[in-house]
């Protein structure tokens, strides 16, 4: 996700922002996975109402054709709004389709979605989803950043992608000869978002092309060397690896001092006042 440089207020159109205009790095579910999960919860949904039917056919045999009428029209209002809304609104956003693919349907600001967005989803879903066969929201969802379906882009919200994979430990090795270097070398100064965009790099740079992998390379030595000092004389990626091996190094520290002072401040925090009994 591309990040706005400092000071900056511009977001991308596909960020995720809060309240507080702070951009959240979440992950839309893909176009494929919104699709299939939309095709097992109208699966699952249709098995419902017909099952229904099934079953005022084979026992309702006293009913009159008013009350057959009526039954006729509260099993599709039932599948159709009823049941889609009180799934969503109690699984907070989950259902069997969106559990099958990993994704959850969330406010456009990240957060829990009420009645209100289950219901206008639902109710715009009779028409994009099962009178059209879905037809309305594949069209939608390919014309949207974030795949929305109609119903989302009424009721302010997305699919979100929870099943993420694991991020796997990275191991760096510092070279032998920047041992020396390495224990006077100052990387306090280095911005968190150069930071983490070196990190990025230093894990990504084994897939990446020779000539990508040299070219930005140097391009984010050239901007790390601003807050690096002393320089060392090695070539660019190997200067990135050093650097980010220190930072991590000094983050760990802080990490553990800080969490050496709130354990020592963690009998005063828990202790009652003076001579308050303990109850």
């Amino acid at each position: 996700m591309m990040q706005a440089g400092p000071g900056s207020t511009a977001h991308a159109e596909e960020d995720v922002l809060t309240g507080e205009a702070v951009a959240l790095d979440v992950k839309p579910a893909s176009y494929v996975l919104r699709a299939a999960g939309t095709i097992i919860d109208f699966i699952v949904y249709v098995l419902v109402m017909i099952g229904c039917l099934l079953l005022v056919t084979y026992t309702g045999a006293g009913l009159d054709d008013a009350q057959s009428r009526i039954l006729l029209i509260v099993i599709p209002v039932f599948g159709m709004v009823v049941l889609p809304t009180t799934v969503e609104l109690a699984t907070r956003g989950r259902s069997l389709g969106k559990l099958a693919v990993g994704a959850r349907i969330v406010r456009d600001d990240g957060g829990a979605i009420g009645f209100r967005h289950s219901l206008i989803r639902a109710l715009v879903g009779v028409i994009e989803i099962f009178l059209t066969f879905g037809g309305i929201a594949a069209l939608t969802g390919l014309l949207n950043s974030r795949s929305k379906r109609l119903g989302d882009l009424l009721a302010g919200t997305y699919s979100q992608l929870v099943r993420v994979p694991t991020p796997q430990p990275l191991t760096l090795y510092l070279a032998p000869h920047l041992t020396g270097w390495a224990q006077t070398a100052d990387v306090a100064r280095l911005p968190d978002r150069l930071s983490r965009r070196i990190a990025q790099f230093v894990r990504q740079a084994p897939g990446l092309t020779p000539a990508a992998r040299a070219g930005l390379s140097t391009e984010l030595a050239r901007e790390a060397a601003a807050y690096v000092s002393p320089l060392p004389p090695v070539d660019a990626e190997t200067f990135l690896v050093a650097v980010a091996i220190l930072r991590r190094e000094r983050d760990a520290r802080g990490l553990a001092l800080e969490r050496g002072r709130l354990e020592r401040l963690e009998p005063v925090l828990d202790a009652l006042p003076h001579g308050f009994p303990e109850r």
